[in-house]
């Protein structure tokens, strides 16, 4: 007799998570027979996600399509679809997020032939220009079914809640890479300490990278937040940056950046504008110090391999 209630008690579980995969609305589940029916589904609907580099090109995505349904159809059924920026709306409402939508997407899939006998197929879609946009934003595609037909010409219902394929696209941090670093430390009173060496920039957050090395001191670390404020250097316009120097056992403070120009006066740059990124040079120039009995110095011009 136990037996025969675990078994009930399973087969009733499989019953309801089969209706809820199936259900037209958040909240509506189909109490009736599913016996017969036939619809057209994204097979995974939830949220998925692909990060981007920030470079230009075309970055192709896949996504299954299913055909739900308790017996194999008996004709071709060619579904169709849509870029969808309303279900990127709706998927904010929903969950409360703040995804903009992809500004550049497009179908390379327009429509899907599934044929007789089967129930899946894939289709494919691209986007690209994530070199343009802000990596601080939230990005997301959406990809709908907008039709689904068979061969005769009968509409097959379309899964509400299992139409789109969603996909969130972070952009990654556009100034993480390797760059060479040339300058020099001052410890007042001794000779000027130079460094030439390539120093790796990782990403910190969205806005911000880390490099270990002060000049030629490798004790501590320096964040570096690209800002949207600008300076124009040598005719380009730049972005000014906030340098920090940091413990990097801590994470703590241990020092600023200058205001002006502070140096070795032997090896004065020809432009003394300071704490900045060159978009064209790819440049990092950064003048900072960190605290000590008499304050070190540091100068660096870090140009991006």
């Amino acid at each position: 007799m136990k037996n025969k209630v675990i078994l009930t008690l399973s087969f009733l579980a499989g019953i309801i998570l089969l209706n809820s995969c199936l259900k037209d609305d958040i909240g509506e589940y189909w109490k009736d027979d599913l016996a017969g029916k036939m619809y057209a589904t994204v097979a995974v609907p939830t949220l998925q996600s692909m990060a981007l580099k920030p470079v230009a090109g075309e970055v192709p995505f896949t996504f299954l399509v299913n055909i739900a349904t308790d017996a194999l159809p008996t004709e071709d059924i060619t579904v169709s679809f849509v870029v969808d920026p309303a279900s990127v709306t709706k998927y904010n409402a929903d969950y409360k997020k703040n995804y903009k939508p992809f500004p550049t997407i497009s179908m390379t899939t327009t429509s899907l032939v599934i044929k007789a006998g089967t129930r899946n197929g894939y289709a494919s879609g691209k986007v690209w220009g994530a070199e343009a946009l802000n990596a601080c934003d939230n990005f997301m595609a959406a990809i709908s079914i907008s039709s689904a037909k068979t061969a005769s010409g009968k509409e097959i219902a379309i899964a509400g809640n299992m139409k789109s394929h969603l996909l969130a696209l972070p952009i990654s941090n556009p100034y993480a890479a390797d760059y060479r670093t040339v300058g020099y430390r001052i410890r007042p009173g001794n000779a000027t300490e130079p460094v030439d060496a390539i120093q790796t920039f990782a990403t910190a957050d969205c806005k911000t990278v880390r490099k270990n090395g002060f000049g030629n001191y490798g004790a501590y670390d320096i964040t570096i937040e690209i800002t949207t404020n600008t300076v124009v250097v040598g005719g380009v316009t730049c972005y000014k940056v906030i340098a920090t120097p940091i413990d990097p056992t801590t994470g703590a403070s241990v020092g600023g950046m200058f205001d002006v120009w502070t140096g070795d006066p032997a090896q004065a740059p020809a432009d003394k504008t300071i704490n900045y990124y060159n978009p064209v040079k790819k440049q990092f120039v950064l003048n900072c110090y960190y605290t000590f009995t008499v304050n070190r110095i540091m100068y660096e011009v870090n140009t991006r391999l």
